[in-house]
């Protein structure tokens, strides 16, 4: 079997079966490739909207769980996964008509542990209005997952868009961390440094819909320390044996930004001060090992958050209430009032 795709199911009664039906508009042969639907215990009519669908097709496993996080549905389904490769997808999104085969194709060609295709972000009405055309010819860039990991974005973190060998996955153990939000950022950074052969397609086969997310987004205790998790995940990457210096240092500056991201997020987003005091202990906790070196900013910032954490969040709190939400706005109504033409 050439292929696996792996889809959580979550609460996603109006976007699932869309999603499923993309996938049998690719011009694959059923036999080459399954489906794997994981019932991350949805407590909507997600399974009832696609049911129909499942039993027209011979190539569906459904597998059953109590809702435990997209990790460990997708952990539990690459468990299950037979193909020789392995895309996942999330269940809300869905694939651009006859564009996975070529890059599938791509994939078995080059023997690649990781083949990384383009995407459309759009809104639900783009998506009902789309009218795309790939480029004639795909172009290939065939990279190392270490060059790779150098130009990452460590906010781009999309693990929708790479199909996987599996035997590359399994080899090296790379797994999705149980019972967290923001896996996605440990597991593309093991890839991307355990990852010889790779390839990037300038070919577009996969829509991420927008725009629905933030209606149901919102920062948590819990979410937070998830956070913690994933931070402490990514650094133990600096630990494995042989990195190299560039790369090194490249995991530690991206740990420093979701760091960051964090303490920002903690600021902003959490009103009650024994919430942030509880994040931040976790995250204390979470990274005793973490060492921030590189650069005078990052070492006054490791310093201070190791010796004094809950004075650390409670100045970056004071400062984005007084700086960024008082001072900033007024800054910039003052500007355009001075720019502006004077009309008396």
């Amino acid at each position: 079997m050439k292929l696996s795709i792996i889809i959580p199911i979550y609460n996603v009664e109006k976007y699932i079966l869309p999603c499923i039906e993309s996938i049998y508009q690719q011009g694959l042969d059923e036999n080459d490739y399954e489906i794997i639907l994981v019932n991350d215990g949805t407590t909507d009519n997600s399974m009832g909207m696609i049911g129909d669908l499942i039993n027209q097709h011979s190539n569906v496993i459904v597998l059953e769980q109590d809702n435990q996080g997209q990790a460990i549905a997708r952990n539990k389904g690459f468990s299950y996964a037979h193909g020789d490769y392995v895309i996942m997808i999330d269940s809300d999104d869905l694939l651009i008509k006859n564009t996975l085969s070529p890059l599938l194709d791509k994939a078995i060609s080059y023997d690649a542990d990781l083949t990384i295709g383009n995407f459309l972000e759009l809104h639900d009405e783009e998506i009902l209005n789309l009218f795309f055309i790939n480029p004639p010819l795909i172009s290939t860039e065939r990279k190392t997952g270490n060059e790779l990991l150098l130009e990452l974005n460590p906010h781009h973190c999309y693990i929708w868009r790479i199909i996987y060998k599996r035997e590359f996955l399994t080899k090296n153990n790379i797994k999705f961390t149980p019972g967290i939000t923001y896996e996605d950022v440990p597991f593309i950074h093991e890839c991307y440094i355990k990852a010889k052969k790779c390839q990037v397609l300038n070919w577009a086969f996969y829509i991420y819909r927008k725009g629905h997310e933030s209606t149901t987004y919102s920062f948590s205790e819990k979410k937070g320390k998830d956070f913690c998790i994933s931070i402490a995940k990514t650094w133990e990457l600096t630990t494995l044996n042989r990195l190299e210096p560039l790369v090194q240092k490249k995991v530690e500056n991206d740990v420093f930004i979701s760091f960051s991201v964090l303490i920002s997020t903690i600021s902003h987003c959490t009103k009650n001060s024994k919430e942030r005091i509880s994040i931040v202990d976790y995250l204390w906790h979470k990274t005793k090992d973490i060492n921030f070196r590189n650069g005078k900013k990052q070492k006054v910032i490791n310093y201070i958050f190791k010796q004094m954490p809950h004075s650390y969040i409670h100045i970056h709190y004071l400062y984005g209430k007084i700086f960024e939400d008082l001072l900033m706005p007024y800054y910039h109504r003052l500007k355009r009032n001075m720019l502006s033409p004077n009309l008396s």
